[in-house]
């Protein structure tokens, strides 16, 4: 009987990361959720996913930091045992501006909690499925943004350049760590129905877009609709994948 695999999700508690928790328990997956703040929010998750016969536990760590997220593998390590995948799912959104407004502190923030967090996480993840480290190899889905390929004007172009650094991490790391088991890839959302947009300022920002035509397909699309792409990339159905991304924004 083959062991279970063993699954890492930053920003599990709400949005794309408790979509992919919930769908990949489905699939008997063990889970690590990884969240910064809200514990209810992740307690919530937790019981939904422990509901459907997996081990999971849940995690605090701020990922931008690096003492946490060597925290929060060493726990994993211990509690669920190898891991076999991560989902960089973590990130936030700011209201909405454009750039001549834009503060250092909020960029900084900002690239610091998408970009770093990413950074430190494959790291850790790499140093435990690399073959060079005794690993048996795995997979990484890093979660970008249709903003990394349309800059997000007027609104985050912040937001936008921090996700264009993902797409480059994404690329790069596959790369390095082809020879050694690992398939990094990333999936590229836009105009999700999500708690983000209200982060950003605007929470029908959505419903907006689909009335402006903006969207070719003229709707928003579901975390869960994600979290299959995220699932497939993971999965060894895609074992020929890495260094690729699948775009889901409706045709943006």
């Amino acid at each position: 009987m083959m062991s279970r695999q063993t699954v890492l999700i930053t920003g599990a508690s709400r949005g794309i990361g408790a979509a992919t928790a919930r769908l990949l328990a489905s699939q008997g997956i063990n889970l690590c959720l990884n969240y910064r703040s809200d514990s209810a929010a992740a307690q919530a998750v937790l019981e939904d996913v422990r509901a459907m016969g997996v081990d999971a536990i849940a995690v605090q760590a701020d990922v931008s930091k690096e003492a946490e997220v060597v925290g929060l593998f060493a726990t994993l390590d211990l509690q669920l045992g190898r891991l076999t995948g991560l989902v960089n799912n973590a990130g936030i959104l700011q209201p909405q501006m454009r750039l001549e407004a834009m503060t250092a502190e909020r960029i900084n923030h900002i690239l610091t909690t998408n970009v770093t967090s990413q950074f430190l996480c494959c790291r850790e993840a790499v140093k435990r499925m690399a073959f060079s480290h005794g690993g048996k190899g795995g997979a990484i889905v890093n979660v970008s943004s249709a903003a990394s390929r349309s800059g997000a004007p007027f609104e985050y172009i912040d937001y936008a350049a921090s996700k264009g650094a993902v797409d480059s991490l994404t690329k790069g790391l596959s790369l390095e760590v082809a020879s050694d088991g690992i398939r990094v890839n990333g999936v590229r959302p836009g105009f999700i129905a999500t708690e983000m947009h209200a982060d950003g300022g605007e929470p029908e920002r959505v419903a907006r877009l689909i009335k402006n035509n903006a969207i070719p397909m003229q709707r928003g699309g579901s975390a869960d609709e994600v979290a299959e792409a995220i699932s497939w990339l993971l999965s060894d159905k895609a074992s020929y994948s890495t260094g690729s991304f699948i775009d889901l924004a409706g045709g943006r």
